[in-house]
């Protein structure tokens, strides 16, 4: 039995040392170079393109089965600018043989130094990379033979793996699109691994230039562990992009070929997005008001998911001098149900907006007038599909020219409807509470508004927004407005409601109701005014109106003060921007407080106000009033008299005081 296991083993090691010598002898007495041929053969067989191997070809087998290879050409298709697909400046591997039979890989080396590929789109849509296998004889298609049995691959798993050096140097891909007369780039490919094994972290340094544009990545991934693609693999990788970005991430990916998941802290460097874009050559897609905005981004969040859910946590977002914390929740992707929390401390929206035109009224009037494109179409299917639940506070907000506070919005949305329910903040001094319902279930969407706000400031609210001051005092309004549409334009047409509007101790400014009385001609501009701005004070104004199809009608404005009483009725057109009132004031005892202490009984100037938005226009409707009473109560006023001084005729006596007003009426541009 011994001399049995002694033979047996003599045997087996003189085959491992017949093995190993013809290992070591064989590479020396083969030829590999006359097989270069058949090889280049081969290939271009495979591939239907030219290949070549213009350099030396080596191989050996033991210690190391290795392979070497240089200057290797595979060629294009005729026609294209470019020659070459692939070409390689050298290749070398290096593996042990033995270590194999054990599922164990050791690779000394594996160098590819300068590889260079061409991707070449001709005018035609046709592109170089294109059939590439297909040889150039057609084969009859071949009959499928279905196996009775289909048996799922099964996995080799590898014990372990070591690479001593890994390097792809000098890479680089040429990308030339001769529809869109592109060129673009990206050379000096460097990408090398460290500590390349199953159970420590592997090293990665990746470089490479973006049309000459630096950018690079840096960090360690893994142990990715005895089974590649399963398990938990930890990450830590930096990017840089252009001198001008960074982002970390730092976190784990879980069983990416099973069921990818994910559990990333990410950050992003503070950063110039207006400078990335001038590093990059290109203009930058955003035109602000303001030059300065855009100019400052930095975020930081942690962000947790797999294919179907993602949640974002701790997330901190600085755009500029706001600060922004917010958390968001998204699943179903195929019907995104998506929760968020948004806090925003502060925010000038209006820095972000298009600057103003600058050109002038008659350009911007033709442009309005000017026939529209049609509108493209809104698709609202994925708003029927989303899911909402959030809600949105801010701090300051400033739009408009508005300054606005503690802003609180809670969103809720389902199935094609979506309401900001409540929605409140701070207005100059007041509050503010608002229900916004949208329908986007047909294909036009539909809208309803309900509004309530009570203490504002109206004065401040006026110059900032609209830069003018005709009215001050304090406002209380509730309205509740429908529309239809999403063009600005059909939306004016649409808009229906009703509303009140009430201003408690303020003044309507740039006319003076009371002065009307005692001096017509220079309250309306018919002869030189004082040094003081017109105004007419009040308690109490108050404005119930209604709206058909953009037309805001008042039945029955009223504004009161102690010796005051004004009725207005008419109509702003919002379509077209314009003003169309008949303001009627009545004095009631005396003018105390308006700078009179004269009795008063009655006496009315009916104000006209037209115009438009922009530039309201006021006038005296003396011929309405003197329609009403001519011959009347009126003449009979000692009023009028103090408006109408004495004319005398030629025989030096007086003129009637009726004909003296019809002479006023002359002079005015009604009475021509």
């Amino acid at each position: 039995m011994r001399k049995t296991i002694k033979w047996v083993l003599i045997v087996m090691g003189g085959l491992v040392l017949l093995l190993l010598s013809a290992l070591l002898i064989i590479p020396k007495f083969v030829d590999v170079e006359q097989y270069k041929p058949e090889i280049e053969k081969r290939v271009s067989q495979a591939t239907g393109r030219s290949f070549t191997l213009g350099g030396d070809l080596n191989l050996s087998l033991f210690p190391w089965a290795g392979l070497s290879l240089s200057d290797l050409h595979l060629g294009s298709l005729p026609g294209f600018d470019e020659k070459d697909l692939l070409t390689v400046e050298s290749f070398e591997v290096r593996v042990r043989l033995l270590p194999l039979l054990f599922k164990e890989v050791e690779v000394k080396r594996f160098v590819l130094q300068g590889p260079r590929i061409v991707l070449e789109r001709r005018k035609n849509g046709r592109g170089n990379w294109e059939g590439i296998g297909e040889s150039s004889e057609k084969k009859p298609p071949e009959e499928k033979k279905e196996s009775p049995e289909s048996k799922p691959a099964t996995d080799i798993p590898i014990k372990t793996l070591a690479v001593g050096e890994f390097a792809i140097t000098d890479g680089s891909i040429l990308w030339i699109d001769h529809i869109k007369k592109e060129r673009q780039e990206i050379s000096d490919f460097d990408l090398r691994l460290e500590n390349v094994s199953l159970d420590r972290p592997i090293g990665i340094a990746l470089s490479v230039r973006l049309d000459g544009k630096p950018l690079s990545l840096e960090g360690n991934v893994g142990p990715v562990g005895k089974e590649p693609g399963k398990g938990t693999i930890p990450l830590d990788l930096g990017v840089k992009a252009l001198k001008q970005l960074e982002v970390s991430l730092k976190g784990e990916i879980v069983d990416p070929v099973v069921r990818p998941q994910f559990n990333l802290a990410v950050e992003v460097s503070s950063f110039s997005p207006r400078k990335l874009m001038a590093a990059l050559g290109q203009t930058f897609p955003v035109e602000t008001a303001d030059a300065k905005a855009l100019d400052h981004i930095a975020l930081k969040a942690d962000v947790k998911g797999d294919t179907q859910n993602v949640s974002v946590s701790k997330g901190a977002l600085d755009l500029d001098q706001s600060k922004i914390s917010f958390s968001v929740k998204a699943q179903d992707f195929s019907k995104p149900d998506v929760a968020f929390d948004v806090n925003l401390d502060e925010i000038d929206v209006d820095r972000y907006l298009p600057p103003a035109s600058e050109e002038g009224p008659d350009k911007e009037k033709k442009k309005a007038e000017s026939p529209r494109r049609e509108q493209q179409k809104i698709d609202y299917a994925p708003l029927r599909r989303l899911v909402l639940d959030g809600t949105v506070k801010v701090g300051k907000l400033k739009a408009h020219g508005a300054s606005i506070q503690d802003v609180y919005v809670k969103v809720l949305g389902k199935s094609g409807r979506f309401n900001l329910d409540p929605l409140t903040l701070k207005l100059y001094g007041g509050d503010v509470s608002s229900r916004v319902a949208l329908d986007v279930r047909q294909d036009i969407p539909k809208s309803n508004m309900e509004l309530h706000a009570k203490g504002i400031q109206v004065g401040p609210l006026l110059k900032d927004v609209m830069e003018t001051d005709f009215l001050e005092g304090t406002a209380q309004s509730k309205m509740a407005v429908s529309l239809v549409g999403d063009d600005p334009a059909k939306i004016k047409r649409t808009l229906n409601g009703t509303g009140d509007l009430l201003f408690n101790d303020g003044a309507i400014v740039g006319i003076d109701l009371a002065g009307m009385i005692r001096n017509v001609k220079a309250t309306f501009g018919l002869a030189e005014e004082g040094e003081n701005r017109p105004r007419t004070d009040f308690s109490e104004l108050r404005a119930p109106f209604t709206i058909t199809d953009g037309v805001v009608n008042t039945p029955g404005t009223s504004l009161m003060s102690p010796l005051l009483r004004v009725l207005a009725a008419g109509n702003a057109n919002l379509v077209e921007e314009t003003l169309d009132f008949r303001v009627e004031p009545k004095f009631v005892a005396t003018l105390k407080g308006q700078g009179d202490a004269a009795d008063r009984s009655g006496l009315m100037v009916p104000v006209l106000v037209t115009g438009t938005f922009p530039s309201p226009k006021f006038r005296p409707d003396l011929k309405g009033m003197l329609k009403k009473g001519l011959e009347g109560e009126l003449l009979k006023s000692p009023d009028l008299k103090k408006i109408l001084p004495g004319q005398s005729t030629q025989e030096g006596e007086s003129k009637p005081l009726e004909e003296q007003a019809k002479d006023l009426l002359k002079g005015l541009p009604f009475g021509r």
